[in-house]
């Protein structure tokens, strides 16, 4: 029983010290945890960028390979319906990919060294003539131009020095490429054991949502590969025609550049094509030079809007600043070989967050759709 001196007591029950509120308010800390989390994901995606780069001698034959196996699936899988041995199948296709990478490389590489040197010759004559006009600038070109052999022999040593001492460059080519060929063959054959591991080691009942991700992933990559493969071939065909009625000196090395740079989109197809413009103006005068402009930019329409449309619309869906930002990553990355890998991978990573946010925009609808629907089904 309490005393009524305690309860007559001024301010007994009144004069409780009081809870302190949140030193921040409610949108401050959700602020503040969506930092946090952004710089955990950047402090992650930064550590995983450094270890490619240190490993990059085991990373780069892995996703060349993955290239490769994204570009000659669907023949494989053609193979194994034909009731092959998937071993067999699997050798069939790396043998068709030797063929092929080697066929093209031997026809781009040779074209190049053919036509080089008229095509180094007629860039030269094209800046001194743009020198009449443009006065420095002209002149920064010509010299530019004058010394791009240097420019090259300098990049290659430099390169050469720089990625493992004491192994020449033409070694670890070798190497890598038999090395990617080899993880080609095993990426073929063992693609079914490689689904039914993710399945075994998923956490929890994660499994089928993990393998969404990896297969649309990997489509995406398969899209990308195909679709960029036979929009190269078509940019190369019509600008080496075109260029061969227009008389332009190189016109077949000019087609095999265009058809090495339609795998770094826009900055490739804008290299390549004032290439082309250039040497027609050194060689063929004004006019030819307006009509090789026309023929690129008549080949860069029908593929912006024609063939990009068409063909990979359906499996690769990147915005052009995503790609070009993708681009500039790569190259401060890896260089040129960043720049050729940088978007197939940004292909695959925008192909997983659209599978997660499939996954969870069907998640929220079904759980906002499942209370209301209980009572009219009871």
């Amino acid at each position: 029983m309490r005393n009524d001196s305690e309860e007559n007591r001024p301010g007994g029950d009144s004069e409780r010290p009081q809870e302190p509120g949140p030193l921040l308010p409610v949108a401050a800390r959700r602020a503040g945890a969506w930092c946090l989390v952004a710089l955990l994901i950047a402090a992650v995606l930064a550590v995983g960028v450094w270890l490619c780069v240190e490993l990059s001698a085991a990373v780069t034959p892995v996703l060349l390979a993955l290239l490769g196996s994204g570009l000659l699936g669907p023949l494989y899988r053609r193979l194994v319906a034909m009731k092959l041995n998937r071993s067999l199948a699997a050798g069939l296709t790396c043998a068709v990919l030797v063929v092929v990478v080697g066929g093209a490389g031997y026809i781009v590489v040779s074209a190049l060294v053919d036509t080089g040197d008229q095509i180094i010759a007629s860039l030269r004559s094209a800046a001194k003539d743009l020198s009449r006009h443009f006065g420095a600038a002209g002149t920064s070109l010509d010299d530019l131009a004058a010394k791009s052999k240097d420019l090259v022999a300098k990049f290659g040593g430099t390169a050469a020095s720089g990625l493992l001492a004491g192994v020449s460059v033409v070694g670890q080519f070798l190497a890598a490429s038999v090395l990617a060929l080899l993880l080609t063959f095993f990426f073929l054959r063992d693609s079914d054991k490689a689904v039914r591991a993710l399945r075994e080691w998923a956490p929890g009942s994660s499994a089928p949502q993990l393998e969404r991700m990896a297969r649309r992933g990997f489509q995406s990559i398969e899209g990308f590969m195909r679709g960029t493969t036979f929009i190269a071939l078509i940019d190369a065909t019509c600008i080496t025609v075109g260029l061969l009625i227009l008389k332009v000196p190189g016109a077949v090395g000019l087609g095999a550049l265009v058809f090495v740079g339609a795998y770094i989109p826009y900055l490739g197809a804008f290299i390549s094509g004032a290439v082309a413009i250039l040497v027609a103006l050194a060689d063929r005068g004004f006019v030819i030079a307006l009509w090789a402009l026309g023929v690129v930019l008549a080949v860069q329409v029908l593929e912006g809007h024609v063939l990009q449309p068409m063909i990979q619309s359906r499996t690769v869906q990147m915005h052009p600043a995503t790609v070009m930002l993708a681009i500039t990553a790569g190259a401060s990355v890896a260089g040129i070989l960043g720049m050729l890998l940088s978007v197939p991978l940004t292909a695959a990573a925008t192909g997983v967050l659209h599978e997660l946010r499939g996954h969870y925009a069907a998640g929220s609808d079904s759980d906002d759709s499942g209370p209301a629907a209980s009572p009219a089904s009871s």
